[in-house]
Order: C-alpha cells, then structure tokens, then sequence
C-alpha cells in the first residue's frame, strides 16, 4: 500500500477518535508530511519501537501499540500453554502518554488470555528486567523512549531471561505485524481485565524486592560509613524514574547528605529543564551543578528518564568535569577489582564485560588485575547472553558489564543496564576516593598513570529524511567496496568486518576470521594503536562512529582523536 492509500485508510477508520482524525485532516494539503507519516510502518527490531508520536503508521500511537502487542502476543500464544499461563510484565516512563500506552498494551494481552503484571506508576527500566526473572514472566514490555527527546516515545520488549528480546522472536513480531491490519488487535476492558484478575497491579512490594538486590552489591560499606557525615552529593533523575529509587537507595547506603535537584525531581514528559534529558550531554547538568556549587559538593550524579543509564560530573579544581562512559566505567570497574578484593568478596574466576565500541583501557585495567575481559556486540542483550554463557558453563563469574554509553549492568537480578544499582556502587565508589582525600577527577589521573593514558570520542554522523536510511546504507557499503589505506593520516594495519566475522591484513591482504560476526558494524586497527569503529545506530537515523585512543600522554591521545574526527567527518560527505 502507498502512503496516499495508507492516509485514506487511517483517516476513514472507526477506530481514530476525533482528535485524531483532526489532527490527520490538518495535514491534508502537505504531501511530504503525510509521506513522512505513512510511508512505512515503524520497523520492529530487537529493540522493539521507537518514533516520534503521532497519529500515522510510521508514528507512536495507541494504534501502533495495539498492532504491536497484537503480534507479541501472539509469539507468546506460539510458545504453548505454559509460556502464556507464566504472563508478562509491563512497565512505564514518565514521558507523554507512556502510561496510556501501557495499559493499552494490558489489554491487549488480557484479551488475548495472557496473564498481566502491571506496574502501579512509572518505574526504572532495570526493575521491570528484575520482574520478569523474580516472577518467572514469559516476556516483559517497557514503554520508554530512554534519554531520546520529548516528541519520542518506544516500545521495548524483553522475554524470559530479563534481556531485551532475541532476534528470533523480534523478526517474528516483525513479521506478523506486516500481515496484519494495524487495527484489528483483540482488546478488552481494562476494569474488566482487572476484575477477572487478568491484570494484576505490582507496586512497593516489588520495589523492596528489588531494592534489597541493589543493596546486595555494596563492597564496602565503612568506606561509606566513614565521610557519611561530612560527603555531599547532588543527585537528578533529569523529571524521569529514578526519582523515588535511586533517592532511596542511596539513604539506604549510609549516605546523609542526597541532595536533589527540586525542579528536576519534578515528573514530567516535556523535560522542560533540559533541552535533552541525557545524562551524556553536560549541559543537562547545569542546575545540579549550580546546587553543587551552592552547597559545597564534589560529585554529581544524574540517571535518564527511564532510569537505565547514569552520568557523573565531579570537582576539578574550582569547577566540574564531566566524566564520559568509558571514564566512568574505567574507574567503577577498578574500584570494584580493589573492593572486592579488600573485603574478601571477589568470585573465582572473575571476569569483566565489554562492548567492542568500549574503551580498551577496560580490558587494561581488568587483565592487570588478573581479569579476564571478553568482547560483545553493541546492546546489553548481548552482553546477558554472554554473562549467561559465562556461569553456566562455569568459565566465569561477571563482575561488571559495561558499554561506553553510560550503561552499567551489576549483580545477577537483572539483564539490562541499571542507573539504580550503577548509582550506589558509584556513590560508594566516591566515598572512598573521599576517604582517601581524593576526587573521582583526580582517581582518574592516578589510572592514566597507573595503566597508561587513552581517549575515545563518540561521534553521531546524522542522516534524517526519507533517504537517510539509504545514505547510511550507501556509507557502509561504500566503505566495505573501498576500504580506507589511511584514517586520520595514520595507515590502517587491519580492517575488520563484524558481518561476516572477516579480518584483513591491510599490506598482505591476508584474511583471517574472528569470533564475532553477524552484525553491520566496521573496525579499522591503525598501526599506531588507534581503533576507529562505524556503525549504523539501531534505533535513529544515524552512523555512529567511534574512536578509541591510546598514547603517550592525554595530549597524545587527544591529537589521535582529532585527527581521526576529522576523517570521519568526511563520511558525511
């Protein structure tokens, strides 16, 4: 169906509201917004959704959800009677209409049979991940767009283990929901479902459950116990779910001195604080920094709106720093080798995880301190089922799992990034460094010194409209056709394809392969030490291209960065 015949059909259907079919007839003479709208249908990935809301085929609606739970449910269906009698768990973000879309997606189960476990108000994304695993849930859904602007919202599905859903079963609802009509979900009434106890409302009980998990993972708490009276800290949940947790937990840790950002602990889907409700951007920061100042705090601590992601700012002489994803990874995983080994807590065979988008000053840190570190794709399901992988077959106990975009996964009750229990080892963290008469700034230069000096950057080559997902395309096949000799002016020693697992000598043309393959994602190892990695991002439309640096110095590092900046710039064009 062409968008035209998609608009005629969405705007005659019985099942959009008046505001709805308004807001459709005021585009009507607009013909690129209406292809915008209804040129697709919002592609479901093992991320599940996310978009723009809107009314539109191609927008976040009620409708889309219906259509996409309609498919879910019935994978579930598919995997017999015992997998739809253990039900699901659905859980909320503070942005617009989340909790609309939450019950709606209820509904939709309940009326397809399938048992509902229903959290009462919004909630972090790691407690839902902890649900699904402490109350045996076939699958689990979470309504959350992240840290994405305030005109998106998402769908994110995950299945028996707490990790977001396998490829199998997200090609499955993919593939389901281009068979079916958007509008014919089965769904039912939400009094009705509750009555016949096929929704269930999960509230503080599972709150305190999870909670006394997250206290679990404390190492030492009489390097907490020690500055408790003196160390203070600012902590925002940037209007988002760790409002009511993270406050919690870190009173529950010792600490006497939280001190919230009051405009921030406001709920609220505009954000209106922020122009970007992401703790990666240090502009979000500025009232929690101004507050810091005011009270006398060194360290800075915000999650994103749903909860799963955590950023720091601490003291650098007389201001704030920002520390990045990989810094802040870097030091919490080597606080977490010191303090286990101080307090007798480390496990056997003690391993650390990584993306392969992730520092490699992890896998330095963790292998001088007798760690193994292993590599994963992009994508925390990917760094569980390696965890997973790992214990069972009693190779390795995880410590930590981290990916340089502020994702931190700890402990066994969860398979997803946690901002809530990253925030209390990251609180203890500090208050040891404080003990010991230090900042996490300064912590930072005492690793560059002790395992040697790197530096990444991030960069998001954007490519929005209707031909962006063809530009990107265009970008990665062009780039396979014609590798680069040189990037940055530095030459390229070894080129790695992770599609097809292929390893390339850049002088012999040698081909080797390497354990991972399977996903869209280029590698280029330059002689002098630097690895700069391109892939499309999954979830918006946008190359990401990653530089990761060792050298002689921060200078030094900084230089490799530049110049390689500048090289990928070039991409664009």
């Amino acid at each position: 169906m062409d968008y035209k015949k998609a608009y005629e059909q969405w705007l005659s259907s019985p099942a959009l509201s008046e505001a709805e079919k308004a807001e459709l007839t005021a585009i009507a003479g607009d013909e690129k917004e209406i292809e915008s709208r209804f040129f697709s249908q919002l592609e479901f990935g093992t991320a599940g959704l996310r978009g723009t809301m809107g009314v539109g085929l191609y927008r976040m609606n009620i409708h889309v959800v219906r259509h996409a739970t309609q498919a879910f449910a019935q994978v579930i269906l598919n995997e017999g009677p015992e997998a739809v009698a253990k039900g699901i768990a659905i859980c909320f973000d503070c942005r617009n209409n989340s909790d609309v879309f939450a019950r709606e997606a209820a509904c939709i189960m309940a009326a397809n049979g399938i048992p509902v476990r229903l959290f009462e108000s919004l909630r972090p994304t790691p407690e839902l991940s902890f649900a699904i695993r402490e109350y045996g849930c076939t699958a689990g859904i979470n309504i959350t767009a992240s840290h994405n602007p305030k005109e998106y919202n998402g769908y994110k599905v995950y299945w028996s283990d707490g990790a977001q859903l396998p490829p199998n079963h997200a090609d499955e609802v993919a593939k389901l929901m281009k068979q079916s009509d958007v509008f014919a979900a089965k769904t039912m009434d939400y009094d009705k479902a509750l009555a016949d106890g096929l929704i269930t409302i999960m509230g503080e009980e599972t709150d305190e459950k999870f909670l006394a998990n997250v206290m679990a993972q404390v190492n030492d708490q009489a390097a907490v116990d020690k500055v408790a009276d003196t160390f203070k800290m600012i902590y925002t949940p940037f209007h988002g779910t760790g409002h009511k947790l993270i406050p919690e937990a870190l009173k529950r840790l010792g600490m006497k001195h939280v001190i919230c950002v009051p405009e921030q602990m406001v709920i609220d889907g505009d954000f209106p604080t922020v122009a970007s409700p992401n703790p990666e951007n240090p502009e979000g920061f500025a009232l929690a920094v101004e507050l810091a100042n005011k009270e006398g705090a060194d360290f800075i601590l915000g999650s994103d709106p749903d909860a799963d992601r955590v950023g720091l700012m601490v003291r650098a002489g007389d201001g704030f720093k920002v520390l990045t994803g990989n810094q802040t990874g870097v030091l919490l995983l080597d606080y977490l080798i010191g303090a286990k080994q101080r307090t007798g807590k480390m496990p056997a065979h003690p391993v650390a995880l990584k993306t392969i988008v992730t520092t490699e000053m992890a896998r330095k840190v963790a292998e001088v301190n007798g760690l193994q570190c292993f590599d994963t794709f992009t994508g925390f399901k990917f760094l569980a089922q390696k965890k997973d992988r790992l214990e069972s077959s009693g190779e390795g106990n995880v410590i930590m799992s981290y990916e340089e975009s502020y994702g931190y996964m700890l402990g066994s009750y969860v398979r997803d990034k946690d901002a809530v229990t990253a925030a209390v080892a990251m609180t203890e963290m500090a208050a040891w460094y404080a003990g010991q008469g230090m900042t996490l700034y300064d912590a930072l230069q005492a690793l560059y010194e002790k395992y040697g000096h790197y530096g990444e950057r991030t960069m998001n080559l954007v490519m929005p409209g209707l031909d962006g997902l063809k530009k990107m395309a265009d970008l990665m096949a062009g780039l396979r056709a014609d590798p680069p000799k040189q990037v940055g002016g530095e030459t390229v020693k070894l080129w790695k394809d992770y599609k097809d697992g292929s390893v390339v000598d850049a002088a012999t043309g040698e081909k080797t392969t390497m354990e991972l393959s399977g996903s869209n994602v280029l590698r280029y190892e330059l002689v002098d030490g630097t690895s700069v990695i391109v892939r499309p991002s999954g979830t918006e439309p946008k190359v990401k291209v990653y530089i990761l640096a060792q050298g002689a110095s921060q200078a030094d590092c900084a230089d490799k960065v530049a110049r390689c900046s500048a090289w990928a710039e070039g991409l664009k064009d």
